[in-house]
């Protein structure tokens, strides 16, 4: 019995709920999110409430009842509050610097700078050279684009040096413990 997917998802002030068939479209003051959920899954509006239901106890059916109300959560919750994802990049020499909101140039130890461009709905900024801070209404875009910067220059595990997530903990290895002489 999925408990998520009982859950009522509130719909805040600001926010407007249209549900076609089964295309859930929320739309709020950062944005308008869409999702397509599964024909097995019934999307309902009621007293200010989104309620998700299923037909019947099967197991693909109890996976998509609590699948189908998180992403429609998650959009509610986006529009609203939006999504925020924060890295940190440690090493000598190594920055980023933001340009416009949309792309981001990283010098991580290349040869060469690395440019990424930010997917729409996106924004990223630098508030100082070793920070990035992601942001957006969609979650998993936010979170896409996050790994992307991070897949870059994942952090090493002898001197820490990399981007990692700003919560992430990077377990330090010891390194090569010499002989001592000859």
């Amino acid at each position: 019995m999925s408990r998520i997917g009982k859950k009522p998802i509130p719909v805040p002030a600001g926010v407007e709920v249209n549900i076609a068939g089964n295309v859930v479209t929320v739309k709020g003051p950062k944005g308008t999110l869409t999702v397509n959920a599964h024909r097995n899954m019934k999307v309902a509006l009621e007293n200010g409430e989104i309620i998700v239901t299923r037909p019947n106890d099967d197991k693909e059916n109890r996976a998509l009842h609590g699948l189908t109300r998180s992403l429609i959560a998650n959009m509610v919750e986006g529009v609203t509050n939006g999504f925020k994802k924060e890295l940190e990049i440690n090493g000598v020499g190594y920055r980023a610097a933001a340009q416009g909101g949309k792309k981001i140039t990283l010098n991580v130890g290349y040869s060469h700078p690395v440019d990424l461009e930010a997917p729409a709905g996106v924004t990223v900024e630098t508030p100082a050279p070793n920070k990035i801070v992601i942001t957006g209404a969609d979650k998993q875009a936010v979170g896409e684009f996050a790994a992307q910067v991070r897949k870059v220059r994942p952090p090493e595990p002898y001197h820490g040096k990399g981007i990692k997530y700003s919560d992430e903990v990077i377990r330090r290895k010891e390194g090569k413990a010499g002989k001592g002489g000859k």
